[in-house]
């Protein structure tokens, strides 16, 4: 996309400097001058924050497959045949390609596009239906098209599936909860055992008839197991989530930086201790007030 409104771009000042008196220009400098200038977003899915972006992208796109018709029999022809320009690299300051951009490069853009992403076995295959996959290929290799509609199909696709199934999932670990999959097991397990040792140690202290200050050491693992199972149930360690850490592989800790994300977690953090508090403290009281009876 980026290529495509370079491209644009240039002709469209090459029709200033060549045609100075617009009224005598020929059709394709008018169509080129409609375009108007192209604004300087980034590539995304097909889908237009204003009316104004999408109809300078169709504008640009069907520009882009007349001038690849008009430029069609020069191609086959031995006597007009052009030089393919140079590979280029972008500057690392700016988003514009190191020397001008001609079709070539639009073309080879596509290109790379269509091998790199998304023919089967490709290097980075994205997993597309059959049809999508076939359809941009003909587009492509039968009927040399390189215009950016040319993937709109496929990036609807890829962005509602993202919507849909990815997306949910990396909001409700990140967003929601602050802990991954291989923690939470062994939290779970923490948890467990912590819970079974509190109980085995408080039959065993009630039923010798232990003074109750002899059973406030029940706090100690029913706190434990408490803890860790509500970690495992919300996703989310409530303190670490109050000072601002989230974990991203196991034992490694980062700082939330998304300000929402953090007073989010926070706030759950809060009513996760409050649940938990609530438990642990029932089962304290539970056990320890509990009269004793030595068997």
């Amino acid at each position: 996309m980026s290529l495509c409104r370079h491209y644009v771009r240039e002709l469209r000042r090459s029709v200033l400097i060549a045609t100075p008196d617009l009224e005598k220009s020929s059709k394709r400098s008018s169509q080129i001058m409609d375009l108007g200038e192209m604004d300087n977003r980034a590539a995304g899915p097909s889908m237009y924050a204003t009316e104004k972006e999408r109809d300078q992208d169709a504008q640009m796109s069907a520009f882009l497959r007349e001038d690849q018709s008009h430029e069609s029999p020069q191609t086959h022809s031995g006597s007009n045949r052009t030089k393919p320009s140079p590979p280029f690299s972008h500057a690392t300051d700016s988003n514009s390609p190191a020397h001008t951009v001609a079709r070539q490069d639009i073309r080879a853009s596509a290109e790379k596009i269509l091998y790199t992403f998304l023919m089967p076995g490709a290097e980075r295959e994205i997993t597309l239906p059959g049809s999508i996959t076939q359809d941009v290929t003909a587009s492509i290799e039968e009927y040399g098209r390189d215009d950016p509609e040319v993937f709109d199909v496929a990036k609807d696709y890829v962005f509602q599936a993202m919507e849909r199934d990815a997306f949910p999932g990396f909001l409700r670990m990140k967003a929601l909860g602050n802990l991954i999959p291989p923690t939470l097991v062994m939290r779970l397990i923490i948890g467990l055992v912590a819970m079974f040792g509190a109980f085995w140690t408080s039959f065993i202290l009630i039923f010798l008839d232990k003074s109750r200050a002899t059973r406030c050491w029940l706090i100690l693992p029913f706190t434990i197991g408490v803890y860790f199972l509500a970690s495992y149930q919300y996703s989310l360690d409530p303190i670490l989530a109050l000072i601002g850490f989230s974990e991203y592989t196991p034992f490694n800790f980062s700082r939330i930086r998304e300000p929402y994300v953090r007073r989010l977690l926070a706030k759950r953090a809060l009513m996760v201790l409050a649940v938990t508090t609530l438990i642990d403290a029932g089962l304290c009281v539970l056990f320890i007030l509990v009269p004793g009876k030595r068997l």
